[in-house]
């Protein structure tokens, strides 16, 4: 007790560097791909600090999934404590949550913390194709979690798994995004990657207005996985920095943009994101929608 009364004292009269920080909850991606280890790197190039509470261990390449090892409940409550109390977390995104319990005790966790900016990334199947999240946690995420976001992020199947319909074309997108919208009372970013589209398009509707976010489609990309972790990652990153979301949105947009652009080989059949350099805002094209 001693020492923690004398490290606060120091805290408080000590001139230090500091650095906001920012919260990852999610599952650990044993190939380094996507997950926590996405988030991770994500969060290091913003120059934003990251804290994790890991909801899963996977054994898992970019091509399949062969094991998941979920944390329980009160150990997910504990490691978020732990750091939500300790350090300066201005934002937090949730990616891979696998079980209701898990959903429980991440929504009860975060429904009274306000002032953290929450990104949440509705995580249901994995690029391989792997399911991510049982059938009795969607009911939980839609009615517990959800409700605490200030942005959530589906890409258009998990949209569909939410609104309980397709999405079939650029109209039902974006009423698409209002009706979550309108049921869960943030601002909701579908991600258009699995369309047959010349760009990569998203949908981004923050209850008043309406926006699509396109950059130039990577064709010959060696990899994609882990893309979705990268930009609500990397939006949480932005978010913590103090940017507003559009802003946020543009920069999560052109560091994925970039990690797809220099994806490099790490084996004879594997490949990984690369970790940018620059932020390449200069190829997001932002066009408003008249509702």
């Amino acid at each position: 007790m001693e020492r923690l009364s004398f490290l606060l004292w120091w805290f408080m009269t000590t001139e230090i560097t500091r650095k906001v920080a920012a919260l990852t909850i999610a599952g650990s991606d044993s190939g380094g791909n996507a997950g926590i280890q996405a988030d991770l790197r994500a969060f290091n190039f913003f120059g934003v600090h990251g804290c994790t509470a890991i909801t899963a261990l996977t054994a898992q390449n970019p091509f399949q999934v062969y094991a998941v090892l979920s944390a329980d409940a009160e150990f997910m409550t504990q490691q978020i404590d732990a750091v939500i109390d300790t350090y300066d977390i201005r934002a937090l995104k949730t990616g891979m949550l696998c079980t209701a319990e898990i959903i429980q005790a991440v929504a009860e966790s975060l429904v009274l913390r306000n002032r953290i900016a929450k990104v949440i990334d509705p995580v249901m199947v994995a690029t391989s194709g792997a399911k991510l999240l049982e059938d009795d946690a969607v009911e939980m995420l839609c009615r517990e979690l959800l409700p605490c976001a200030d942005l959530i992020t589906p890409n258009l199947p998990e949209a569909a798994v939410l609104l309980d319909k397709e999405l079939v074309n650029e109209s039902a997108i974006v009423n698409g995004a209002r009706e979550l919208h309108d049921r869960l009372g943030c601002a909701i970013l579908i991600k258009g990657g699995h369309a047959n589209h010349d760009n990569a398009r998203d949908l981004l509707y923050d209850g008043e207005n309406a926006y699509w976010f396109s950059t130039p489609r990577i064709n010959d990309a060696l990899s994609t996985h882990g893309t979705g972790c990268s930009l609500s990652a990397a939006i949480a990153a932005s978010l913590a920095c103090g940017n507003e979301l559009i802003e946020a949105v543009t920069e999560g947009k052109a560091f994925v943009y970039e990690a797809i652009r220099t994806a490099i080989g790490v084996g004879e059949c594997a490949a990984v994101l690369g970790t940018p350099c620059i932020l390449p805002k200069d190829q997001v094209t932002i066009n408003e929608i008249k509702l």
